[in-house]
């Protein structure tokens, strides 16, 4: 593994989106068989904080944010073979930075990072609610 490269200016295709997704085992909770939805994520997601191994993706942190209050980290993958060396905490890092120093950075953690988010300095909040896609008010 050659250096990481950061970026949040740098846009990625839909396509490497599912890649990255496919490869961190995120796709397991994402759609990565509706590519119209993963178009709709990549180009609405306002804060995209990438990372590079030379032009190979290894990891992408996708949120939605206003750069005052609050930033919803939505998805947070690093390739497998990249994992434990400290770029999904950087990546959550230049989220941070990116967001404001007043924003709140808010996320769903996946059932096997429940535990990981606390690790690296995360609260854990009790009082989140979803909405499932066809369940009306």
């Amino acid at each position: 593994m050659s250096a990481i490269r950061y970026a949040t200016d740098e846009r990625i295709t839909p396509a490497q989106f599912r890649d990255i997704l496919v490869r961190s085992t995120l796709s397991e909770r994402r759609p990565v068989d509706d590519p119209a939805c993963l178009a709709g994520m990549v180009e609405h997601g306002n804060l995209m904080v990438t990372a590079w191994d030379g032009d190979r993706l290894v990891g992408v942190s996708r949120s939605v944010t206003d750069f005052h209050y609050a930033c919803y980290l939505s998805d947070l993958a690093v390739d497998r073979d990249y994992q434990k060396h400290g770029i999904g905490r950087e990546l959550m890092r230049l989220t941070q930075c990116a967001g404001g120093p007043k924003c709140t950075i808010i996320l769903l953690a996946a059932p096997a990072a429940r535990d990981y988010y606390g690790h690296v300095g995360f609260d854990r909040h009790d009082s989140a609610w979803v909405l499932p896609p066809g369940r009306t008010l």
